[in-house]
């Protein structure tokens, strides 16, 4: 497509209505940085300032981010018996709609699933595999890349959520764009090491692509050091660094390298869901809870109140 007819498209977003939710999406270019970590923790974060939060996983069949709740069992189990339908493939194709009419309110609350941690969520689907190249069949690029978020202000927006947070597939597709579309603002994980410099410099340089080709703005909104090992000089320089080309962007606290956060992802939960964390998971959560409130204000939203607070 010509970038005249590119623009049209993106110019086409810019007039859709403003969503009352807060929205951004975990992504980069590159697998293992921590976006789904982050997408759970950050999600958690913002429940914990009283906030009612929808996590949405489009990043895969593997489903990381349902077992970050300790919920994959039973989403595998629907997968096995076919009672999986709808599911968040089904929101992109043509009969949705027509589905979700038929369905009514069904269509949408099967899609969620509730945890013990105060989030909601979409998880993924084996659907979403193939969705890149049906997405790649349809012919006008409007249609193409503002599914998701068409999905979100019809039947999302419409449930009162303070906050979606979207965790992306670690490559560019069409699925990405749906998300970018969709969520307009972007939390970028990165490791401390110079290939994840260059990636989050290439991306930085693919959005004010997008925001001067296209007449439409996807934000960097933060830039997080993940995985960082404060005791070695060379974790300290990059850290100096990422604040030096990140100004604006890069979170207020780092995340530190820490096992028990793995372990607790291995046994179905965040950081926030341990009695008794490590001295690194309790870091972590502080860091995450300073970041949530860093994207709150970054955002523009409400500020955030204190657990059990009244809800918008």
């Amino acid at each position: 497509m010509s970038d005249e007819g590119l623009s049209e498209v993106f110019a086409f977003a810019q007039t859709q209505i403003m969503s009352r939710s807060i929205r951004a999406c975990t992504f980069l270019d590159k697998g293992g940085t921590g976006k789904t970590t982050t997408a759970a923790h950050l999600g958690v974060a913002l429940a914990e300032r009283g906030k009612d939060v929808l996590l949405v996983d489009l990043a895969g069949k593997q489903g990381d981010l349902v077992k970050h709740f300790g919920r994959w069992a039973a989403v595998e189990d629907q997968i096995a018996a076919e009672d999986d339908w709808p599911n968040i493939s089904t929101v992109f194709q043509d009969q949705w709609d027509a589905i979700a009419e038929k369905l009514g309110e069904a269509a949408v609350e099967d899609l969620i699933l509730d945890t013990e941690e105060g989030v909601d969520l979409i998880p993924a689907h084996p659907g979403l595999d193939s969705l890149d190249a049906e997405l790649g069949n349809v012919d006008d690029a409007q249609d193409r890349y503002s599914r998701f978020d068409a999905f979100l202000d019809e039947y999302i927006e419409p449930l009162g959520y303070d906050a979606i947070l979207i965790d992306l597939p670690g490559l560019t597709n069409n699925v990405s764009y749906n998300g970018l579309w969709a969520a307009r603002n972007v939390i970028v994980p990165v490791e401390m090491g110079p290939f994840e410099s260059e990636q989050a410099e290439a991306l930085r340089a693919d959005l004010d692509k997008i925001a001067t080709n296209f007449d439409v703005d996807v934000d960097l909104a933060m830039v997080l050091p993940n995985k960082v090992d404060s005791r070695t000089k060379l974790a300290e320089e990059y850290l100096d660094a990422f604040a030096e080309a990140y100004p604006d962007a890069v979170a207020p606290a780092h995340v530190p390298v820490s096992q028990d956060i793995r372990n607790a992802a291995d046994r179905g939960q965040t950081a926030f869901a341990l009695d008794e964390p490590s001295t690194t998971a309790e870091r972590a959560r502080e860091a995450f809870l300073e970041n949530a409130d860093a994207l709150l204000e970054r955002l523009d939203a409400e500020p955030a109140a204190p657990v059990g607070g009244e809800r918008a």
